[in-house]
């Protein structure tokens, strides 16, 4: 049985993010661009894919979503750079965004409080049960992310960190 894998050509795990995946807004001046990720080694059944990033260092109390997409077709094994466009332009066919915690429908890019240290980025690719989730992008994260979670069979994770 393979192992199921989540890896980025633009960093390595505990590796840092550059400059280009920090957010443009609230202080941030970075591109926020999301970085490509690639997974494999999915586990059988596997008949979609969702892909979360989190924050559990954002000061909060709660961490932060930067990230929410799901129902990728299982066919898909990649996520191109930039994939998280505001839109959807640049994500695989049928895939769908949720309100990241910024409050729009894609890809918000690292933004730690200057001077707080390195935050740590969890980017996550689920393995899911179902072709579909059942909801769209109006779906509040917490939503979409709770049946994620009810239809997981696996899942990956790749961990950067960034500070500004």
């Amino acid at each position: 049985m393979a192992t199921f894998t989540l890896t980025s050509p633009e960093f390595t795990d505990q590796g840092e993010l550059s400059k280009a995946h920090e957010y443009n807004d609230f202080g941030g001046n970075g591109a926020n661009r999301s970085p490509e990720l690639a997974w494999s080694g999915a586990p059988e059944g596997t008949r979609s894919f969702a892909v979360t990033l989190y924050d559990p260092d954002a000061p909060t109390g709660s961490g932060f979503w930067h990230w929410v997409v799901f129902d990728i077709s299982p066919d898909t094994h990649a996520l191109q750079r930039n994939a998280g466009v505001v839109g959807g332009a640049e994500l695989p066919a049928g895939a769908i965004q949720s309100a990241n915690d910024y409050g729009f429908q894609g890809f918000g890019g690292a933004c730690p409080p200057p001077g707080a240290g390195a935050h740590r980025y969890v980017f996550t690719v689920h393995a899911l049960s179902v072709d579909k989730l059942g909801v769209d992008a109006a779906t509040p994260n917490a939503i979409s992310r709770f049946l994620i979670h009810a239809h997981s069979i696996g899942s990956a994770t790749l961990t950067a960190r960034y500070e500004r």
